[in-house]
């Protein structure tokens, strides 16, 4: 009987063992595998440093409040309805809006001293347009100074545009109103031999004014808050020995321009026509003492 070939195993068989020999370096085995490498923890999400931008963002609502109370400060006085009707030419004084600042002009001509007027701290320089034109009525040309911001520190120096446009004129009064008379004495300190007169309304000096030749005036309104150092002894002495004081009984502040909305100023129980009235004359006696002169 001829040998068959048997098969190594059959279906029937059961499964013949793995090879538990190992296999190749790296290749893991049904029994044998791979370690597996622990999991690597996320990282933790980075914190964010707040505390910049809390500090951007005070500083922000600081700076927002300072320009609002900032733009809220310097908003000008109200002008009543007398100031702009007085910006305009009449039979006897030619009105020009020069740029920096307003030109009240005789017609007639031939004036030879002339008069810078520095208005007060927040009002618009229209505010003493009525004042010019009386002033200029009488024979004097007046230029009200416009300010940066209406504020006469600004521009202390407005003064030399003006003169320097004007070369007819011989002769120069410095007036101001408030911040405005301040500066005006500040100008008369800083350029001797240039300014000949000097009117102060509502104001005080800011330098010594005692040993210069100046014909000056110093007027207020009794019920101005600040009366008593207008008038004081201090003030006084800053001023030219023979200087005329002049104390308008019943008058305040803001009288003394044609505004409104002056803050701490008391009432006045004088018309603000007779008020300018009495300043306009103190000042006029100026001009006229100043011209003059030899």
């Amino acid at each position: 009987m001829s040998e068959q070939m048997q098969p190594a195993y059959s279906a029937a068989d059961p499964v013949p063992p793995m090879n538990p020999s190992p296999g190749p370096a790296g290749v893991g085995t049904a029994e044998q595998p791979l370690p597996v490498a622990a999991p690597v923890p996320p990282r933790p999400p980075r914190r964010r440093r707040r505390w910049p931008w809390i500090v951007l963002g005070t500083l922000a609502g600081v700076l927002a409040i300072l320009v609002a109370g900032a733009a809220w400060w310097l908003q000008p006085q109200p002008l009543l309805p007398e100031a702009t009707a007085a910006l305009a030419s009449t039979a006897t004084v030619e009105y020009r809006d020069d740029g920096d600042w307003l030109s009240f002009v005789p017609t007639t001509g031939g004036a030879r001293t002339g008069l810078v007027f520095y208005p007060g701290g927040k009002v618009p320089a229209a505010a003493y347009a009525p004042a010019a034109q009386a002033i200029a009525d009488e024979g004097y040309p007046v230029f009200i100074a416009e300010m940066p911001l209406n504020l006469a520190v600004l521009a202390p120096d407005a003064a030399d545009s003006i003169m320097r446009a004007n070369p007819g004129i011989e002769r120069w009064v410095l007036a101001g109103h408030s911040l405005g008379g301040a500066m005006a004495t500040s100008y008369v300190a800083g350029h001797p031999g240039m300014i000949d007169g000097l009117a102060l309304w509502a104001s005080y000096p800011n330098a010594d004014l005692s040993a210069v030749p100046l014909a000056a005036v110093s007027a207020w309104g009794t019920l101005d808050a600040g009366a008593a150092r207008m008038g004081g002894a201090e003030s006084r002495s800053d001023l030219p020995p023979d200087a005329t004081y002049l104390e308008v009984q019943g008058g305040n502040h803001e009288q003394m321009g044609w505004y409104t909305g002056q803050p701490n100023d008391p009432p006045a129980t004088i018309s603000r026509e007779d008020q300018q009235a009495h300043v306009v004359a103190a000042t006029l006696a100026v001009l006229r003492e100043v011209d003059a002169a030899p």
